[in-house]
Formats: structure tokens, C-alpha cells, sequence
């Protein structure tokens, strides 16, 4: 059997400012699969006598048309795929956009030949990485939190009763309410039995505040002013009475913190074993934390020991990554761009050069992580690829080998492994790193209350 030639073949070549020049060559076979390609998918909508709709041949296509047209249309439809390949088979970790070229058109026979300008991930020559000191929280609930999730329960548990005398902040007010504008009735602005807590500013602004004193029974006239942001556009800024009857006010009774209390709404037998539910579960999840954080704490303080030269294009590079994937994400919850900066009140420049330290040191630890794993030679064995393939092939009902062999001939086993190459390095960092006494956070400054009428 013939030897199957790669598909691409690259060359690299280093230039400064942590850029690389990559000479890319695309096989003859291959160009001449995608150019049949291309006829094939051209023919389905080609009518040429003596052939039914969509059952032209590539070669008729490639007659009738020319081939340097069909060439031209697969070369468009597949210069992403060779990039990429031409990525994987250069072993480089690009940075940002490629600047791309494409050479001449070739000839029957010939290699089709790109090359393209690309940032790299930067060099770190390590320092001292082993026996780092680093801080580290202690995971043990704050009493305070556990009050809060204790009086959160009680919040759920509060029972609405009927009330006597007027209404303040903290009740709630059951109302029959009329808007009017002008003297007319308007849409939307009717209703019956609604209920409102009063402080919470959750109506128009002064709606609220003019319902306070208020007692079941009690019909008044109140004025209004809508806001100018009014989602309603026809009443925004509009000037408005209501026709006000109360008909009920309702005050909130919590319950007694006690064991009763712990039975009825949580299944404890006492008070104490509720709290210490809670104190256990914010445990671990604090636990998860602070490992998360103590091992970026590590990280970097290897990286602060290392010398990474970063330059300025490839920290633009990489702010230009951070926010071009948080725009992608973002589209997922249907959230476009442009909404984006208007809720952020940015431009897309502002939100950059904002960026800009976090992809700076991104790319420093990248570097320390990369020059950890050569100086340790830290590769995943088989056994560590599998194991890590072992749920995402439960899931989808197939072996890790054969998940295994699917990445590998698509390409993306190098990836699994770097990552857990990684995964190795920051272990290897965090076994031999020190501890020390995270600082006492401090407290954060008091926050003025909302204004109730916003």
C-alpha cells in the first residue's frame, strides 16, 4: 500500500516581538480532493444538456466551467480547514488573528502554497518554582453567613397576617387601584387585589410613599409622575392620578428560631444540627474555592519569579480573544454586541485597554505553565489520557479508546494532552508550595441606600 502523504506540510520561521512566519504547503492530492469537492457540490445545481439536474460529473464541471474557477471556489471553501491543519502541523500556539497570504494559483500537478504572520505564546525562563509561598484562606464559614441562610429559611417560612391600624414600612398593602391621564382611564392602568410591600420601591416612583399611613377601608386620590425611561412609552413622563381603596393591610410574622422551627421546615431534630447543615455545606463549597485560589496564588508567584517578555501587540492580541469570546458567550443568552456596550455604557476600545492586565497576565502564566512542563518533561501517559476520557465517553455511550482514537484523527489529542500537561505542572507546583496566612480581608465600605423611589 502507498504511503499517505500529509495533507500539509508547514515551515516556521521565528521573528521578533514573539511572532512566527509559517510557509504552509498544500499537498497536489489534496488540493485535487477539495477541487472535486467543489465541482461535486458546484454540479448539484449545474443544467447541462445530456445530464439530469445534479448528477453532473466533476470532471464536466471542471470542463465547462474551468478549472481555475472551481479551483478558486475550493480554495475559498477550504482555506480554514488547511489553516488550522497548518496550525496543528507547525506545533506553534497562536495569539490573535492570522495576516494571511495566499500564493499563485497553481498548476495541474502542483502544491498550492499560503503563508501567514502570527503572534506565539511568549518564552518564560523560569526562577525559583518549587516551594513557592503562597496565601491560603481558611475554609471555615463565617458565623455570620450562617445567620443570613438561617434568616433566609425564616424569610421563607413567614406567614402574611391581617393587620390593624395603618400601614408602614415592611407591610403590605392589598389595594383595588384606577390610573387615569387627563381625566380618562388608561390601558394597563387597572387593577384589583394587588399587593404591594411597601419600602421596596417596586411601583413608580411616590406610589408607594402615599400609600403609607394608609388603613383597610381607606379610598384616596394620588398623583404620579411616570418616568421618562417608562417602558411604556405613550405613558413615560406623563403626569397621573389613581384611584386609590385598600382593602386589606398584611404584616409579615416570622417564625421562632427554635427546634420546632428546624423540623418544620428543614427536617432537623434541633436548631443547632440546621446550623450545622449549613455550616458543612459552606465548607466545601468554600474548600473548592480556596483550592482554586491557592492554586492561582501559586501560579503566580512562579510567574512573578519568571522573566516572560510580553509585547504590547500580543497583549492587544489576546484583550482582543478575552472579548471576543465573552461576545460569543454572550450571544448564547441573546445578547448581541452592541446591546453589550450599551448596558455597559463602553466602547468596544474602553473595554480593551480595560482588559489589557488580565491578558498580560494570562499569557505570563501560560508561558511559566508551558516552561514548567519542558523543564520537568511532563507528558501524560496513555493510562492519564484515558482516565481522563472516561466520562465523556460514558456519556456518549462508547469506549476511551475509541473516544481516543477519534480525537486523534481529527486532530485534537495534542490539545487533551497539553491540557493535561498542565494539569500535571500545576500539581507538581502546588505538592511543593507553602502555605502562609491569607491577609484579613478588608471590610468593605458601607454602600448608601438605594433611593426607594428608583
Amino acid at each position: 500500500m502507498a504511503a499517505v502523504t500529509d495533507p500539509i506540510t508547514t515551515t516556521v520561521t521565528e521573528l521578533p516581538e514573539s511572532r512566527v512566519r509559517v510557509e504552509a504547503e498544500v499537498s497536489p492530492a489534496e488540493l485535487e480532493r477539495r477541487l472535486a469537492d467543489s465541482a461535486r457540490q458546484i454540479g448539484r445545481d449545474l443544467r447541462l444538456p445530456g445530464f439530469r439536474k445534479g448528477k453532473v460529473p466533476p470532471p464536466v464541471v471542471i470542463r465547462q466551467m474551468g478549472r481555475e474557477a472551481v479551483l478558486d471556489e475550493a480554495i475559498r471553501g477550504s482555506i480554514g480547514r488547511w489553516y488550522s491543519g497548518a496550525l496543528d502541523a507547525s506545533g506553534i500556539a497562536p495569539v490573535g488573528e492570522p495576516d494571511l497570504n495566499l500564493g499563485e494559483m497553481p498548476e495541474v500537478g502542483a502544491p498550492l502554497t499560503f503563508t501567514f504572520e502570527i503572534g506565539v505564546r511568549p518564552v518564560a525562563t523560569l526562577g525559583e518554582y518549587e516551594g513557592v509561598e503562597a496565601p491560603r484562606r481558611d475554609p471555615e464559614p463565617d458565623p455570620k453567613v450562617i445567620d443570613e441562610q438561617v434568616e433566609q429559611l425564616r424569610e421563607r417560612a413567614a406567614r402574611l397576617e391581617t393587620k390593624e391600624g395603618a400601614a408602614v414600612d415592611g407591610d403590605f398593602v392589598v389595594m383595588d387601584f384606577k390610573g387615569f391621564l387627563d381625566g380618562e382611564a388608561f390601558a394597563g392602568g387597572e387593577g384589583r387585589d394587588q399587593m404591594v410591600e411597601l419600602g421596596t420601591g417596586t411601583l413608580i416612583p411616590g406610589f408607594e410613599e402615599q400609600l403609607a399611613g394608609t388603613s383597610a377601608g381607606d379610598e384616596k386620590t394620588i398623583d404620579v409622575t411616570f418616568p421618562d425611561d417608562y417602558q411604556a412609552e405613550h405613558l413615560a413622563g406623563q403626569l397621573a392620578q389613581f384611584e386609590i381603596t385598600v382593602k386589606e393591610i398584611k404584616v409579615k410574622e416570622l417564625p421562632e428560631l427554635d427546634d420546632e422551627f428546624a423540623s418544620d421546615n428543614a427536617g432537623f431534630d434541633t436548631l443547632e444540627e440546621l446550623r450545622e447543615d449549613l455550616a458543612k455545606k459552606l465548607r466545601e463549597d468554600a474548600e473548592t474555592r480556596v483550592d482554586g485560589e491557592f492554586r492561582e496564588a501559586v501560579l503566580d508567584a512562579v510567574t512573578a519569579n519568571a522573566t516572560v517578555e510580553v509585547p504590547d501587540a500580543l497583549i492587544t492580541a489576546r484583550a482582543k480573544e478575552l472579548f471576543d469570546r465573552m461576545v460569543h458567550s454572550l450571544s448564547h443568552q441573546g445578547i448581541t454586541k452592541e446591546a453589550y456596550l450599551g448596558i455597559a455604557q463602553k466602547t468596544e476600545e474602553e473595554i480593551l485597554e480595560e482588559a489589557k492586565p488580565d491578558a498580560e497576565q494570562a499569557l505570563r502564566r501560560e508561558a511559566v505553565i508551558h516552561a514548567v512542563i519542558a523543564a520537568e518533561n511532563l507528558v501524560p501517559s496513555d493510562g492519564d489520557v484515558l482516565d481522563a476520557l472516561q466520562a465523556t465517553a460514558v456519556r456518549e455511550n462508547t469506549t476511551p479508546e475509541k473516544l481516543r482514537a477519534r480525537l486523534e484523527k481529527n486532530g485534537r489529542l495534542a490539545e487533551l494532552m497539553d491540557d493535561l500537561a498542565q494539569g500535571m505542572a500545576m500539581d507538581l507546583l502546588v505538592e511543593h508550595a507553602k502555605a502562609v496566612e491569607a491577609p484579613a480581608e478588608e471590610p468593605a465600605a458601607d454602600e448608601p441606600e438605594a433611593d426607594a423611589a428608583e
